[in-house]
């Protein structure tokens, strides 16, 4: 079977790409070793954020997130984004420090979407936050989404514009040949012009059968929702110096994260949780919003995610083959670029150029240089 574009990998990234690449007049092929949104693309805390992002990821970050503003009505689909603002609390002047050279580094580049709150700021958006905490940054463009729904609408939209999506199917060898692509799988033989790897967890090994070295790792950061609670939190919570991570949906319940991070095995598919780090998790919570003694926890999972040694993503084409195009290594913060990566991998696909600086996500960023 032969298509223009085949894209490996059925996450956020790569149903984003089969849609612009589709609304591009460009005929795709999903290939999905498990289901669509099956790893940390439904799995994860779903946070669309800009504020705290990296330097070098604030203008892909930007764009995306005006997109999150009205990717429902563009994808004719509800993708469970909700924009309530997300704050980072400080709890002492070191913190409100660095929340003020952060402030100025930005306004030097021209950004201007985090601002410092003070205390009595602070307690009229968070009335139950800790006594103790004396500020916070806030940026008020975002909130969070629902990951599966988000990942489903991509790829929902993508079919509508002609997209094949094959699931449970997975990529065994690939080859050049000449300017196009052979990928065998475990149940097909496929022809394509241009290869585009959004792997996840599994992007490394993509990319050495691409012909490109990448020191790709993986982890499985958990999670845990309570029960039903009063409401007491509007915005998503952060913290400049701790690992807190938490929001509060419409129906009560609250989704806890922070960045704590469970056991991979990413050969047979599976994550365990370490109920001592979910447990320090829950006690930091409590620590910024004593209210959350109260909570009981309903449920605990943890999902497998690709970090590269920076936590910047790679996004770019390949550098050792011929039309060939990466988007992985997300390090736990992609989601939110969902609406943008795909685009710009279109855009690198059919004009050979984007507007955007990708220099500091190159894949081929720590091959060690030759003097």
């Amino acid at each position: 079977m032969n298509f223009d574009a085949l894209i490996i990998g059925g996450g956020i990234h790569g149903s984003a790409t089969a849609y612009h690449l589709a609304n591009a007049g460009i005929k795709a092929l999903v290939l999905e070793k498990d289901y669509v949104g099956r790893h940390a693309s439904g799995v994860n805390a779903g946070g669309v954020r800009l504020l705290g992002r990296d330097l070098a990821e604030v203008p892909l970050s930007k764009e995306a997130m005006t997109r999150w503003q009205t990717l429902d009505q563009e994808l004719d689909t509800d993708t469970g984004f909700r924009r309530r603002s997300l704050i980072n609390i400080a709890i002492d002047d070191a913190d409100m420090g660095k929340i003020s050279s952060r402030i100025n580094q930005l306004a030097e580049l021209g950004y201007d979407h985090e601002v410092q709150i003070n205390q009595q700021e602070l307690r009229e958006r968070l009335p139950h936050v800790a006594p103790n905490c004396v500020g916070g940054v806030v940026s008020e463009q975002d909130g969070y989404a629902i990951p599966y729904k988000a990942t489903s609408a991509y790829r929902l939209a993508a079919e509508r514009a002609g997209v094949v999506f094959h699931e449970g199917e997975s990529v065994q060898s690939l080859r050049q040949i000449g300017d196009n692509w052979q990928v065998k799988t475990d149940k097909a033989t496929y022809d394509a012009g241009i290869l585009i790897n959004c792997s996840g967890a599994w992007a490394d090994k993509t990319a050495v059968l691409m012909g490109d070295n990448v020191p790709l790792s993986h982890s499985a950061p958990m999670l845990m929702i309570t029960t039903r609670m009063p409401h007491f939190a509007g915005p998503v919570v952060g913290a400049i110096s701790r690992q807190l991570s938490f929001k509060q949906f419409e129906n009560g319940t609250v989704l806890i994260g922070g960045g704590a991070k469970g056991f991979a095995d990413r050969d047979n598919n599976r994550t365990t949780l370490d109920y001592k780090k979910l447990a320090l998790a829950a006690e930091t919570t409590k620590t910024f919003f004593p209210i959350m003694k109260k909570a009981v926890i309903n449920r605990m999972w943890a999902g497998l995610e690709a970090y590269m040694p920076d936590n910047l993503p790679v996004i770019g084409a390949g550098v050792n083959a011929r039309n060939a195009y990466h988007a992985f290594g997300f390090s736990a913060h992609g989601f939110q670029l969902g609406p943008v990566v795909g685009d710009v991998i279109t855009q690198l696909i059919t004009t050979g150029k984007t507007s955007f600086d990708l220099n500091s996500f190159r894949i081929d960023r720590f091959e060690r240089k030759v003097l």
